[in-house]
């Protein structure tokens, strides 16, 4: 998405995007820990003199790629608990998701992340053309991902591979296996300029 500012800085609703994504974390966790490229840092400082954004929070450089930058994360992390990794720019998560993540994670001691069902027909590219695939066994992978700290700190001691997409592939790459929580449809992830006019519409109507 071409924009004159990173999208997680985007005003919505009176707020930019990863104000309205920490407001909700901060409701349900005891710590935040927050990456962002360093070039952003002094903008960040700046955004939150602007908005009066008081939220405690950790503050952490990160690298290159995703996988680098929850690599530096990782590391400020406890040896024990359960950490839930989230996208910045999915703002319309609720607490009822996260705290429905946590508890399986807690209760069941497993790695969960929220997913939802497909609902389009999908199809997959092939030599020849494209061929259908069953919905049914599909997914829409979200944030947040959980898992034991441990466990996240471990994963990411590996070296990166193309096939590392989210945390969950990346743990999954250990012999872990990953336990699927029903996601919401509402929790977009901010790619293309209309998902700004959704979230808007999300979050005119959301609480918490």
């Amino acid at each position: 998405m071409q924009m004159s500012q990173p999208k997680q800085f985007v005003c919505i609703n009176r707020l930019p995007v990863i104000m309205h994504t920490l407001k909700v974390f901060a409701s349900c966790v005891d710590e935040i820990i927050l990456v962002l490229p360093a070039t952003t840092m002094n903008l960040w400082n700046k955004l939150q003199l602007k908005y009066h954004f008081d939220i405690p929070h950790q503050l952490v450089a990160g690298g290159q790629t995703r996988f680098e930058s929850i690599k530096n994360a990782t590391q400020h992390l406890p040896n024990n608990g359960l950490v839930a990794v989230h996208d910045a720019v999915r703002p319309c998560v609720s607490k009822a998701l996260i705290e429905r993540c946590f508890s399986v994670a807690e209760k069941e001691k497993k790695n969960v992340i929220a997913a939802c069902k497909m609902i389009d027909s999908v199809r997959m590219l092939t030599a020849t053309g494209t061929q259908g695939l069953p919905r049914e066994n599909l997914m829409l992978v979200q944030t947040p991902q959980v898992f034991a700290c441990k466990t996240l700190k471990k994963a990411y001691q590996q070296s990166f591979i193309p096939q590392f997409t989210d945390d969950a592939t990346v743990v999954e790459a250990m012999g872990e296996s990953i336990c699927c929580v029903d996601g919401e449809y509402t929790n977009i992830k901010i790619t293309v300029p209309n998902d700004l006019k959704i979230a808007k519409q999300i979050l005119t109507t959301k609480t918490i």
